[in-house]
């Protein structure tokens, strides 16, 4: 098979071509968030009217009537409350008063002091409005504490009626719980039944495409896909669910990866092929085992993949160009150019003098 050289673009294009990828995968992501919300506002189970088919509408409205009553009630008892507290401000201060005519008329008796008929009227009358303050103050007193015992018979009835409620109330209850269950798997259903199509489309794009050059395209589709449905998934399952779909997912991903891996190196494609070939030249080992290439100059020397670089060549060494093949696995490594004589690289496509281009078997 024939192969076509690739240019990689400088490395500005390549920087922009993995940030615009990045940015197209966040977009397809937004846009697929925005089917997700869309499909979330389907209207779910009302709970008010599964309530009203489980509670007595007439225990509904004793209780709405018994809660205006109190309401009235406590209403009533904060304005007796409140007279009576100015009531009680009003003797307080005629206490006062009071007390300072009889201290006045105390000395006087002590220097023979007459008091005249004003003084003692004005003593007189503040007795007696003092006096009928306090038979206000101890009916308001009785009015309140009236009130407040027909509230407290109201407050118990009220609490006996919610009572009755709250029994009936338990079975509208779970089966609110039961539909509304049923409703988030029916969103969770229709959501992965847009999205997992979405995945499963991307990644056989993604195995299929991952040669073509608009593979960053596809990678960006599968990337905001799988994500997506790895969200829907944790939101709508339960967490002891969600790990193990989490780890069948990654088992199933992780199991494709070592098997595109293995037949890479047993029916490895031509791209790849070449560029083994090429990386194991450029470290003068064999593309086959490994074995260093000890040809030319490289003749007596020893080396290993990471210590390539660092092996001092003789300068005086006899660097004439040779056939060579390998004596570990027997491959022929440098053979000559059927063009123009030389000898060229035998696993590369491209002759190194004249370019004259062969056929790589894979």
């Amino acid at each position: 098979m024939d192969t076509i050289p690739k240019s990689k673009g400088t490395w500005i294009t390549r920087f922009a071509i993995r940030f615009f990828t990045i940015i197209l995968a966040v977009l397809i992501f937004w846009i697929l968030g925005f089917f997700v919300k869309d499909i979330k506002s389907i209207r779910g189970p009302n709970y008010y009217n599964i309530e009203r088919k489980h509670i007595d509408q007439g225990l509904v409205n004793k209780k709405i009537l018994l809660e205006n009553q109190i309401d009235n009630l406590s209403r009533q008892i904060q304005t007796q409350q409140e007279r009576q507290r100015l009531i009680g401000d009003s003797s307080q201060n005629l206490q006062q008063t009071i007390n300072q005519l009889l201290e006045l008329q105390k000395l006087g008796f002590q220097k023979n002091i007459v008091f005249s008929k004003r003084e003692q009227a004005n003593f007189t009358n503040s007795l007696n409005l003092f006096l009928e303050n306090q038979k206000k103050y101890q009916k308001l007193y009785q009015t309140i504490s009236n009130l407040l015992q027909k509230k407290y018979n109201l407050e118990d009835k009220r609490k006996h009626i919610k009572q009755q409620i709250e029994k009936q109330r338990g079975p509208a209850r779970v089966e609110y719980d039961t539909l509304s269950e049923k409703h988030r798997l029916k969103l969770a259903f229709f959501q992965l039944a847009l999205l997992i199509p979405l995945l499963t489309l991307s990644s056989i794009l993604i195995i299929k495409k991952r040669l073509s050059i608009y593979f960053p395209f596809f990678l960006a589709f599968g990337g905001a896909a799988l994500l997506k449905v790895t969200l829907v998934i944790h939101e709508y399952f339960p967490s002891r669910y969600f790990k193990y779909i989490l780890i069948i997912m990654l088992l199933i991903f992780v199991a494709r990866l070592l098997f595109n891996f293995i037949r890479s190196i047993a029916f490895p494609k031509i791209q790849w092929l070449i560029k083994q070939y090429r990386e194991a030249y450029e470290r003068f080992l064999c593309p086959v085992c490994e074995y260093p290439i000890r040809t030319g100059p490289r003749r007596f020397l020893f080396w290993t993949r990471r210590t390539v670089n660092k092996i001092i060549v003789p300068e005086n060494a006899d660097k004439a160009e040779e056939l060579y093949t390998c004596p570990s696995c027997g491959t022929m490594l440098f053979e000559e150019c059927s063009s123009c004589h030389k000898v060229r690289h035998a696993l590369l496509p491209h002759c190194l003098y004249c370019g004259n281009k062969k056929t790589i078997v894979e």
